[in-house]
């Protein structure tokens, strides 16, 4: 695997990465149809645990299956698929090497009112899956935030110590935040940015809305003639908000929406400079050949096709 040199300045970022969490970054980023292009399309299968079966996979029955997802993940050309525990295991013998794997390490479910997470693997998990990665997920704002960012202050250490690159969901919830404020621009970019000061190498956030919330936060970005006018802005701002950009930033799909909603919202993403998309629903819950069909126009808004 030659690695490009769009690929080569992105690692030259982490200063402080060992050559094994440097090749699992490089195996992510050169992988599948973006490979090279330092942009990232990733399947996310986590919803089952957050939303329960059926309210993930009743509406494509096949989604049930996991192999279902590794195959589209690597039919699709993606760069990788993320997962809990038990959806990996049931396919890990069977793709062995096919597509990069992110190990998610947390999950929550909707029968719980805490906004909170358990810690449902291990390090030793994912390296004895052949993960590239793990993923944890922290939520700013919630009252036991604190708690969950000092779990991933342990396993992030862990997973460097023997190579994996770490990927953190960084979604503001609880406390005093309500739903407009979950995706404020002001919230959105500064979960952004803590998850970079916690160390991910790819950080995971929403889409940011044309809304700042944080009464503090409007006053400074008005004074600092902040452009939020488009998402494209929005996106760029978060960028600038993960040091510079130094951060490979991901933007979730969230719940699935018409195709041409979808697909003007990655050409904001693209315009802003993200890193690419990491998208779940709108990707599984539609029938199979609707959804490769799906994944390969984003894949061409990021290649600058359409």
């Amino acid at each position: 695997m030659k690695i490009t040199r769009t690929v080569k300045k992105i690692l030259d970022n982490y200063e402080s990465d060992c050559p094994g969490t440097k090749a699992n970054l490089a195996r992510m980023l050169m992988h599948g149809k973006l490979g090279g292009t330092g942009k990232m399309v990733i399947l996310p299968v986590d919803q089952g645990f957050e939303h329960g079966p059926a309210r993930s996979f009743a509406p494509n029955p096949d989604a049930y299956d996991p192999h279902y997802h590794y195959q589209l993940a690597i039919d699709a050309g993606l760069n990788a698929y993320a997962a809990p525990l038990g959806m990996l295991e049931a396919g890990a013998d069977t793709f062995a090497g096919a597509i990069p794997t992110i190990l998610k390490l947390n999950s929550a479910n909707s029968l719980s009112t805490n906004k909170d997470q358990a810690v449902t693997a291990t390090v030793h998990d994912a390296l004895r899956l052949g993960c590239a990665a793990i993923g944890f997920t922290i939520y700013p704002g919630s009252e036991d935030q604190y708690a969950m960012m000092e779990e991933i202050r342990e396993l992030a250490e862990e997973a460097k110590s023997v190579g994996l690159a770490v990927v953190m969901w960084s979604y503001p919830r609880g406390g005093k935040l309500d739903k407009a404020g979950e995706t404020a621009l002001d919230v959105c970019a500064y979960a952004a940015h803590m998850a970079a000061l916690l160390g991910a190498h790819i950080i995971k956030v929403k889409p940011p809305t044309n809304v700042l919330w944080q009464a503090e936060a409007k006053a400074a970005y008005e004074k600092a003639g902040v452009d939020t006018s488009t998402l494209a802005a929005r996106i760029k701002h978060v960028m600038q908000a993960t040091f510079n950009g130094r951060r490979i930033v991901v933007f979730s799909g969230g719940e699935a929406k018409d195709l041409e909603g979808l697909f003007t919202e990655i050409r904001g993403l693209r315009d802003g400079g993200a890193n690419g998309s990491i998208i779940g629903r709108n990707t599984f819950q539609r029938p199979r050949e609707q959804a490769l069909d799906m994944l390969e126009k984003i894949i061409g808004i990021y290649q600058n096709k359409m």
